[in-house]
């Protein structure tokens, strides 16, 4: 009887709805009243999924699975973020291909047609993390533009303006010429070009000398505020406090000293421009300069510019200023470098470093509880080094400018009055009360800010507030602090450090008690991918292809601490060889009639090789309960794989087919129940993992009938330890070890693997006499072996192996040419001897052990043990051959 054929393209669909049918997302009340929580990192409502998602989302919906199978009361919180302005800039788009413009049909109207684009196209994202197979709880699904989430945005903002914590600031940000807002630096990508540096003279005032200066935006020159030297560059020590004439603009410019000029770089002067360089910028407040601005905003030059440039474009500018100073004899040289260069994500123009007014949140004060926090291993992250990175970047923080010049997201809720008066209150009604008691009789006026939030201000809120806060919702009681956050490292300073400063400051604790903080997955190669490249591997591709368990278990089994994921399809096809095996394992059980019984009592199980596979078993499901509660999910994979795939499938099953084949119907019933068993609870373990599959293999092994649901929240495995099982397991190892000694005897001869061959005992082979003689029916089947004899005289075509630390006799059938083969062998013994010295030269390198990573370490000593033990297998072949 063969098993019902498992199609991913048909299967997953009507699994995933079986699940939504009956309502297996939602958090299960239980008697333990144990609690997971885990809320997800909202994808934009703009975005598509890609292989970042598909790993963030794999490795959560693994231990949302893990901790649901484990009795808690399980809430996995799904939404989207309203992504201000990659959204806006998609609806201008559309707007677009019907030659209206935002600015003719104005705000309120453009909203509607925002909400309209949401409304038709907004949830995508959301539809193909389901095909994923991530069992959030979607009726809990949120946006962070809901009515709710933006009210409870509003009284975070008033709340904080009330407090001095949000202010309004002229200061320097990422300003994107072409969209005409200020962008958040996750917003910029620095991108590596070809430039042109410009080393221009500036004449020293009152001397026929000059300081010659190297740029790459000489347009910039007209801002210029002083030339900088380094305090130490002698070159320049007699110049300090002299002033220098800027050629074209003609306005003196005083020089002086400043650490941030590099002695190494260009001439070693710097021109500074306080307000079109984040460096300058800083410079000019130390030495208390002047800030001059240059550019409109959008990116033309202003009336501080020189007059005949007024108006024109950035780079229309520069090529024009370039012009003129070759004209003047101000240009020394031009040389070509390759430098990084900031790009907007949405809009892709070269980002200006622009002063403005905006709307700032004093970081500063809000990330000294959650350093506390933190150093006080309230919140940890995982892997440690983490935290490292999260203190240099919180010790360091600046003021985060939260408002941007655009239409779509959450309105600052600001009013301004007469004389600049300035009113937070939650909408205009509230405003006016606040007006009325200010100004009194007098007259006033209100006009709303024009501005919205940062997206990363309402995300920043997302763990409570989709628990319902302000409000103090069950929920919000029952699920904060959530359990833990899984996240990219790309995001530590935007996303996890601000969402510990707001839960601890409105909510007196942490949003999270620890932080998975995981790497990028890239090509095979090991390079980022990217469009450009050609080398961008799209996930829903691989799942329609393959489906998404081999995609998940792949990703998932690759999920090591600070190493990024090197992803092939070659890759993913292996682990979709991994289900096939899995299916032709039940296939094999079917075709054996092997049927599952409830209640089976395991003191009772007789047989030694269902003793062995139970104590692999347990010692596996105990290695990833480990593993997956430190967040070792390569290591939880590697286990559950070797377990699965060399345990049961290649050697459990292997030992059955005797058994099957025998007279002996005590050891026949054991095996038809005890085999089913086993399968049902490697089903169990690898759920977490391959959800859809083992849903599928649950349900037509009618697993689901005998307890009654569905696998999804079934009870995890905790089997019971047995201190006589592990003499089996001794036992059944030797077995192993006996027969892939012969079978790697043929592999080293070139004999065929379905040759038969007798077994020689020597005085010496006791340990191998016992286990052959308990196992004889298995060691003649499965070692393909004819007859077993006690060695009296020598005999040709013997071979001497060394098996269980003792010798034995191998005699093949066939003739083999032993003394052809013995060079063949010899070459192999110098071989693994160069890898041996190799290996042991590496490891005695005191630099490299501390350094490489632990696991690569760990790995190199198993591989010299490997190689040793090989080595004197190899010699007692060799040595046998005369």
């Amino acid at each position: 009887m063969e098993f019902k054929k498992y199609d991913h393209s048909v299967q997953e669909k009507e699994i995933y709805k079986l699940w939504e049918k009956k309502d297996l997302f939602k958090p299960i009340r239980n008697k333990s009243k144990k609690i997971f929580s885990i809320v997800i990192p909202p994808p934009n409502v703009t975005g598509r999924l890609h292989m970042g998602h598909a790993l963030n989302n794999s490795l959560q919906d693994v231990l949302v699975r893990y901790y649901r199978m484990n009795g808690h009361e399980t809430l996995w919180q799904p939404g989207t973020d309203h992504a201000g302005i990659a959204t806006q800039a998609i609806v201008e788009k559309n707007l677009a291909k019907n030659n209206i413009n935002k600015n003719d049909i104005g705000r309120d109207e453009f909203i509607k047609k925002v909400w309209e684009w949401k409304t038709e196209s907004g949830g995508l994202i959301l539809e193909q993390l389901k095909k994923l197979g991530c069992s959030c709880d979607w009726s809990r699904s949120r946006f962070t533009m809901d009515d709710d989430m933006s009210k409870a945005v509003t009284k975070v903002f008033i709340a904080l303006f009330n407090n001095k914590l949000i202010y309004k600031d002229k200061k320097l940000v990422n300003w994107d010429t072409k969209l005409k807002t200020a962008i958040s630096d996750l917003e910029v990508i620095q991108n590596e070009v070809q430039s042109q540096l410009f080393y221009i003279k500036y004449p020293i005032i009152n001397s026929d000398d000059f300081i010659t200066i190297a740029t790459t935006r000489p347009e910039t020159m007209m801002g210029d505020t002083a030339v900088a030297v380094n305090p130490k560059d002698k070159r320049y020590k007699n110049l300090v406090g002299e002033y220098v004439n800027i050629p074209i603009v003609d306005r003196k410019i005083k020089i002086i000293k400043d650490a941030y000029a590099d002695p190494e770089q260009g001439t070693g002067a710097v021109k500074i421009t306080p307000a079109h360089d984040f460096n300058d910028y800083a410079v000019g407040k130390r030495n208390k300069l002047e800030i001059i601005n240059i550019f409109e905003k959008d990116g033309k030059i202003n009336n501080n510019g020189i007059k005949s440039y007024i108006g024109l474009d950035r780079f229309e500018a520069r090529k024009k200023i370039i012009e003129e100073l070759k004209n003047l004899n101000f240009l020394d040289k031009i040389e070509t470098i390759k430098n990084k260069v900031p790009y907007g994500d949405r809009s892709n123009t070269i980002i200006e470093p622009l002063l403005t007014e905006q709307w700032f949140v004093d970081a500063k004060k809000l990330a000294k509880k959650p350093i506390e926090i933190v150093k006080k291993n309230k919140t940890t992250f995982f892997p440690e080094n983490w935290s490292n990175t999260f203190f240099q970047w919180m010790n360091n923080i600046e003021p985060w400018c939260i408002s941007r010049q655009i239409w779509w997201g959450h309105r600052i809720p600001i009013w301004y009055g007469n004389n600049g008066k300035i009113f937070a209150a939650e909408n205009k009604k509230a405003a006016d009360k606040l007006a009325k008691k200010f100004y009194k009789k007098k007259k006033y006026t209100l006009t709303q800010e024009t501005d919205v939030l940062d997206t990363w201000f309402s995300s920043a809120l997302w763990p409570f507030t989709t628990l319902g806060w302000p409000e103090k919702t069950q929920q919000l009681k029952k699920f904060y602090p959530t359990s833990v956050l899984v996240t990219g490292f790309d995001i530590i300073f935007f996303w996890v450090a601000r969402m510990l400063m707001m839960g601890n400051y409105f909510l007196k604790d942490s949003p999270f008690k620890k932080v998975y903080v995981h790497a990028l997955v890239r090509d095979e190669k090991g390079q980022k991918m990217s469009k450009s490249k050609g080398n961008v591997i799209d996930p829903l591709e691989l799942i329609n292809e393959y489906g998404a368990d081999p995609l998940r278990f792949t990703l998932i089994s690759m999920a090591s601490p600070g190493r990024d994921v090197k992803l092939s399809k070659d890759r993913v096809v292996g682990y979709r060889n991994f289900i096939t095996k899995l299916s032709n394992a039940n296939n094999f059980l079917k075709l054996n009639k092997c049927s599952y019984q409830k209640n089976i009592d395991i003191k009772k199980i007789k047989l030694k090789i269902n003793q062995w596979i139970y104590a692999e078993f347990k010692k596996t499901t105990d290695l990833v309960n480990t593993y997956l509660e430190d967040f070792r999910f390569d290591e939880a994979s590697r286990v559950i794989y070797n377990f699965v795939w060399r345990s049961y499938c290649d050697w459990y099953l292997e030992f059955l087919k005797p058994i099957f084949n025998s007279d002996s119907k005590h050891a026949k019933k054991e095996v038809i129940v005890f085999s089913s068993y086993m399968f049902m609870n490697i089903l169990k373990l690898l759920h977490p993992f391959i959800p859809f599959f083992t849903e599928f293999m649950w349900k037509e092994n009618r697993f689901d009938k005998s307890f009654k649901s569905s696998l999804i929240v079934a009870n995890w495995p905790k089997p019971s330890k047995n201190s006589k099982f592990s003499k089996s397991l001794n036992e059944i190892e030797s077995l192993i070890e006996i027969i892939t000694a012969i079978r790697s005897t043929k592999v080293q001869l070139n004999i065929p693997p379905k040759e038969y061959c007798d077994i020689i005992y020597f005085k010496e082979s006791k340990k191998i006499k016992v286990i052959i003689n308990n196992y004889l029916n298995i060691v003649k089947q499965v070692g393909r072996v004819n007859n077993i004899k006690q060695k009296t005289v020598s005999a040709n075509n013997l071979i001497q192996i060394i098996v269980l630390n003792e010798k034995v006799g191998i005699k093949f059938q066939t003739k083999i040419d032993l003394i052809s083969q013995k060079s063949v062998l010899v070459n192999k013994q110098n071989e693994i001897s160069e890898k041996i010295d190799v290996l042991i030269n590496k490891l005695n390198n005191q630099n490299y052990i501390k350094k490489a990573p632990k696991d690569i370490v760990l790995n190199d000593k198993k591989l010299l043990n490997d190689l040793k033990i090989e080595q004197i297998k190899l010699k007692s072949i060799v040595s046998s051959i005369i």
